[in-house]
């Protein structure tokens, strides 16, 4: 990654030769190294060094135009700056990107210095060994087909005419371990877990495989499921996939191209139970990679969604915020066209429910692990999915494997249909959440 104040010096000098008066550049390096393992040996290495660099220009007519590239040499950077303002004349006239109006605006400190990445032969070495312990744990697991530990460090910058002048660099470390069992006479079983961490020497590696063992043996002796209607509980994972994938509901610009189930009219409306709340939380402290700012050199910020049950908030750009007369939350992703997505959820109870809920004590519950083909089943314009799921039929706090089943619903039907909301959060790949009951939804058995 290029010097921030000698890279800002350099644009500046040859824009004013080229005659630009206004430009901005994002630019993000990501160094990654990734193992995979099959029965003792290494099956995979990877090593990648990517690197991308967005420079947009605005002519004097107040029209855009955006290059990409990966030299930010004086002679690539000079090119870059010529293309997007010879792109410029051809840009939209409505609606046209600007910068975000803290762009220059103080950034919040984070502490989470990059960590030291450690050799292959490391990664090697430990992904081995978790694979030896997970295949030792039972004599019906016959292999990890699906695992890896990978260590990746990624640095960003953002820098525009107008002084904004951004930089941070952050890691993180992570692993995956999927089993599977093979019994005579049986259908072979699986389950997984994931951990992420910032570093390879943080990185829990024991606990997933603990997770992954226990929850590949409770599969082993499983049992059909009678189709009917359930009390469910979602885990955080599967409960932040199918918030990820109805995520339309808070996206400001979704919601500007009609693309949502929401409208700007939506918000201090009730649409979850009062037991839940929502916020999008870059800066949570359990956050492994936090960022700073976004795309558009926003600082990032704590979001509130879902209060209490009421829509409080979008997440935004500097053009979703301007149209809806309001700030930018940090949430931008820059490009041709600037996108917004969300950072890193924090999902959290409410007001406190009438009752509290224990799968010690409840009975014919069913407890969804992970939800499966999300890219088929949800119909997230429509608000209804209809997924299989991998879980168990739990009963005083036995667990029963469910063989094969679908759960099905209406996603905002389900929001208002939540019971109970545990107050312990659990970290995951996309953010923080509690386990999640839900009073009824459709289980459909094999």
């Amino acid at each position: 990654m290029p010097d921030i104040q000698e890279l800002t010096t350099q644009a500046k000098e040859i824009a004013e030769k080229l005659g630009i008066r206004k430009f901005d550049i994002y630019g993000a390096t990501v160094d990654e190294t990734s193992v995979k393992v099959d029965q003792g040996e290494a099956d995979q290495v990877k090593a990648s060094s990517r690197s991308s660099v967005t420079v947009r220009v605005w002519n004097d007519e107040n029209t855009m135009g955006v290059t990409s590239t990966t030299d930010v040499d004086p002679t690539g950077l000079e090119l870059a700056l010529k293309t997007a303002y010879e792109a410029s004349f051809f840009g939209v006239k409505e609606n046209v990107p600007d910068f975000s109006p803290e762009s220059t605006a103080s950034i919040v400190a984070v502490v989470k210095e990059p960590a030291e990445q450690v050799p292959v032969t490391d990664l090697l070495e430990k992904l081995i060994g978790a694979e030896k312990t997970l295949m030792a744990a039972h004599p019906a697991i016959a292999g990890v087909p699906y695992n890896g530990i990978a260590q990746r460090l990624s640095d960003r910058f953002y820098l525009n005419s107008e002084g904004a002048n951004r930089q941070e660099a952050r890691s993180t470390a992570s692993i995956y371990l999927y089993s599977k069992t093979e019994e005579d006479g049986k259908k072979p079983r699986s389950a997984g877990a994931f951990r992420i961490s910032r570093s390879i020497t943080e990185l829990d590696i024991n606990g997933c495989l603990k997770e992954t063992a226990d929850k590949t043996i409770s599969h082993l002796n499983y049992q059909k499921i009678a189709t009917g209607k359930y009390r469910v509980v979602f885990s955080p994972e599967a409960f932040l996939s199918l918030l990820g994938a109805f995520s339309n509901l808070f996206n400001a610009q979704s919601i500007l191209d009609r693309q949502s189930l929401s409208t700007p009219e939506s918000l201090g409306t009730q649409i979850a139970s009062p037991f839940l709340s929502v916020a999008d939380d870059a800066l949570h402290p359990d956050n492994a990679a936090p960022i700073t700012f976004d795309g558009e050199g926003t600082p990032t910020r704590r979001t509130p969604l879902i209060t209490n049950g009421v829509l409080t908030g979008f997440i935004h750009s500097a053009g979703t915020a301007k149209r809806f007369n309001t700030q930018p939350t940090g949430n931008a992703s820059i490009g041709a066209k600037v996108s917004v997505s969300p950072n890193f959820y924090h999902v959290f109870a409410g007001e406190s429910a009438d009752q509290e809920y224990s799968l010690d004590t409840a009975e014919n519950v069913v407890l969804i692990d992970d939800v499966h083909a999300l890219h088929a089943g949800v119909k997230a314009l429509q608000g209804s999915f209809s997924l299989p799921f991998d879980g168990w039929l739990v009963n005083q706090g036995d667990r029963t494997s469910i063989e094969s089943a679908t759960v099905a619903g209406d996603f905002l039907e389900l929001l208002k249909s939540i019971i109970y909301v545990e107050s312990e959060g659990h970290l995951t790949s996309s953010g923080v959440c509690p386990y999640i009951w839900v009073d009824e939804l459709s289980i459909t058995g094999d």
